[in-house]
């Protein structure tokens, strides 16, 4: 499962022909070599960057035993454009024996350079050359051959692929490792002695280059007393996958392509059920704001809140917003019966439900916070736990939508007298326009209300200047998004609808036309004279 070749009679050294560092290459005018990881076996575990270089392609070049299949050329097919240039890397040699001079390792030396030269006639030529290679280049692979023999002349990138030890354990549907356990990678090359020894030495461990070494792989794991855990995957992700125990396999079965795995303990082992005892599981209520628009408003605190509930609760254009999870059960309700809503919240919890009460903006500004806290108050919810999540509040998306209105002191007013008389709201207004605070304005008008808006206007110019800027924004961050800079002689109440928060400036407020366009700020500092 290392590369796309039958296993040599030797497994070559593969630091034996490392080169010196070398300068940068001088790559003007010549090819890019792109060692290409494709996965462990199935054409879908292909990266999208993997099979794009291969059907762009000048060059495709692959290794092969001398019966001329690929493995790396057949996971690559269904990717190949057609066009591209074929280069076969064969080996001269695999499991037999040679009469060259130098020996095994000599005919191996001697094909790794031949292939390299290959290959940087193309690269000379300004052809780009994608080297294939079965699981990830970098790992027991053939790719680094040719890396290491044309690195340091030529424009070289390595992309990445699935290994086969990731590929074995997703077969398995086994973890490997878990918290702080260790996971070895070893070949089974290694001698038997040197093989228990670090077979004891490790939590876990992928033993690598099975086929005619798998006796002393099953004796090694035997010594180390690690033979009952481990497991046993064949052809990972390709035709003919199989798995088991490794006790069980005969070894006259097993293929170069194979992998004993030795999950760790703390990842092998099944939780244990908790014992049930009676007692309800403790529930809570947390109050959410969501933003002023959509997901991209959400904090990610938030988020996570949402994500772990059993129930949302909360006004139904609200909830809206939340995107539908078939675990969680949905209370939507009226936005005239917060009381009511934060006693069922409330409820959900004592029987041992997450409850997350969503509301837009800010929970805490004019929203579910206050609510389900004044009703949490009585006696029979005194033990419910509640917390409180802030959200961007619609008074922040609307003054950053043009800059700073809001940026010194300033109030923040509800015209709504659903709860409270007419004229605490307009005293509050003439209050803070008295006190020269910049306001933002918020449930300014309803169909049963039309009249409040320019009710309010008239009260804060008795205060303010009639130039005085006001800033009018409409479903911010939404696709009716509208914002409208005027001023408060200006105001035309027909411009504002339930959906739209004024922002009415200070006598310090500025507005100026720059080059993206008209900003309004309120300066945090006052003048002398302005005190």
């Amino acid at each position: 499962m290392s590369d796309d070749a039958l296993p040599p009679a030797e497994e070559p050294d593969d630091t034996d022909d490392a080169l010196p560092p070398a300068e940068e290459p001088d790559d003007t005018g010549t090819g890019t070599l792109y060692g290409v990881g494709l996965g462990p076996g199935d054409p879908e575990l292909t990266t999208i960057k993997a099979a794009r270089l291969v059907r762009d392609a000048d060059v495709i070049a692959y290794h092969s035993a001398r019966h001329g299949r690929s493995i790396a050329r057949g996971i690559a097919e269904p990717h190949l454009s057609g066009t591209a240039i074929e280069e076969a890397l064969v080996y001269p040699v695999t499991t037999e024996t040679t009469d060259h001079p130098g020996g095994y390792q000599g005919a191996i030396d001697e094909f790794y350079t031949e292939a390299a030269a290959r290959l940087a006639a193309h690269l000379d030529a300004g052809r780009d050359v994608v080297l294939l290679a079965e699981g990830d280049p970098l790992f027991y692979g053939s790719y680094m051959h040719m890396h290491k023999r044309l690195a340091d002349r030529y424009r070289t990138e390595v992309v990445p692929g699935v290994t086969s030890i990731s590929a074995a354990s997703a077969a398995l549907g086994a973890p490997l490792v878990e918290r702080d356990e260790v996971l070895t990678v070893l070949p089974g090359t290694l001698p038997r002695e040197e093989l228990a020894r670090r077979l004891a030495d490790t939590d876990s461990a992928a033993v690598m280059k099975l086929g005619r070494t798998f006796t002393g792989v099953r004796d090694a794991l035997s010594d180390a007393g690690r033979l009952d855990g481990a497991r046993y995957v064949e052809r990972a992700t390709m035709d003919g996958q199989r798995t088991g125990l490794l006790s069980d396999v005969d070894p006259a079965s097993v293929p170069y392509f194979a992998i004993a795995l030795l999950p760790g303990d703390v990842a092998s082992s099944v939780p244990v059920p908790e014992v049930e005892t009676g007692i309800v599981a403790a529930g809570e209520v947390v109050v959410v704001g969501t933003g002023p628009a959509g997901r991209d408003w959400l904090t990610p605190q938030v988020a996570a809140a949402l994500s772990t509930s059993d129930d949302l609760v909360g006004y139904g254009p609200y909830l809206d917003r939340v995107p539908p999870n078939p675990r969680q059960t949905r209370h939507a309700s009226d936005n005239r019966v917060e009381a009511e809503r934060a006693a069922h919240a409330l409820d959900l919890a004592a029987s041992g439900r997450r409850v997350a009460v969503v509301s837009a903006g800010d929970p805490g500004v004019f929203a579910m916070a206050a609510a389900v806290l004044e009703v949490a108050s009585e006696p029979k919810y005194r033990d419910v736990p509640v917390r409180v999540l802030p959200g961007l509040s619609a008074a922040q998306a609307v003054s950053a939508s043009v800059g700073a209105p809001l940026g010194h002191d300033h109030a923040m007013i509800s015209l709504s007298d659903r709860l409270k008389p007419w004229d605490v709201v307009a005293g509050r207004l003439a209050a803070a326009a008295a006190a020269d605070l910049a306001i933002a304005i918020y449930n300014p008008r309803s169909k049963a209300r039309p009249w409040q808006v320019g009710a309010a206007r008239d009260v804060l110019l008795s205060h303010r200047d009639p130039e005085t800027p006001v800033v009018l924004g409409r479903d911010v961050g939404g696709a009716g998004e509208r914002i409208t800079v005027t001023t408060l002689g200006g105001l035309d109440p027909e411009q504002v609808d339930m959906r739209t928060l004024v922002i009415v400036g200070s006598s310090t407020t500025r507005v100026v036309e720059r080059a993206g366009g008209t900003a309004v700020f309120t300066p945090r500092h006052y003048r002398r004279e302005d005190a």
